[in-house]
């Protein structure tokens, strides 16, 4: 996304609830910052942003959006998400407000289908190579006990490997 004309930085906003998603399965809000943090190293063109740690939880990408607008309101702000999203995306809170202000660019995903939203004049389907890897499955592998260090960048493999993050319990 970074490498597109129109793209300036990208900034990963670490969520303390996705209202999506079970608290339970989410490590700490500590570990999840330093994982991005260990990941974009010092790219310059990367930013972990904690917006939301400051924000009520659940999080709402519509207040958040609205959070760094008042914060930051020299830049502009879209939405960069997976395929996968886009098609709950009429599940999220306001989302016609998000489609109706801010641009939304959508990294293709293996197997997800393109609803009726992909076609609006606010989203851009970016013509980028798709990988079938997700969060989700690199968790799932290491409770497996599976290698993933070539999934991640190094930094992150030694941070979940020296805290034992997602090994199964029974295995430790």
């Amino acid at each position: 996304m970074l490498q597109r004309d129109d793209v300036d930085e990208v900034w990963f906003v670490v969520s303390p609830q996705n209202p999506l998603k079970e608290r339970a399965t989410l490590l700490a809000d500590e570990e999840r910052l330093a994982m991005v943090q260990c990941a974009i190293g010092d790219h310059d063109g990367f930013r972990v942003c904690d917006i939301e740690m400051h924000l009520p939880v659940p999080s709402y990408t519509v207040v958040t959006l609205a959070a760094l607008g008042e914060r930051y309101p020299d830049r502009q702000f879209c939405l960069i998400m997976g395929g996968d999203n886009l098609a709950t995306f009429t599940r999220w809170r306001e989302y016609q407000h998000i489609l109706d202000n801010y641009r939304i660019l959508v990294y293709p995903r293996p197997g997800s289908e393109h609803p009726d939203l992909a076609a609006h004049g606010s989203v851009t389907m970016v013509d980028v190579p798709m990988m079938d890897i997700s969060s989700s499955y690199i968790r799932e592998e290491i409770a497996a006990g599976r290698d993933v260090r070539y999934l991640l960048t190094e930094p992150v493999y030694r941070y979940l490997r020296e805290r034992r993050l997602y090994e199964r319990k029974d295995k430790i």
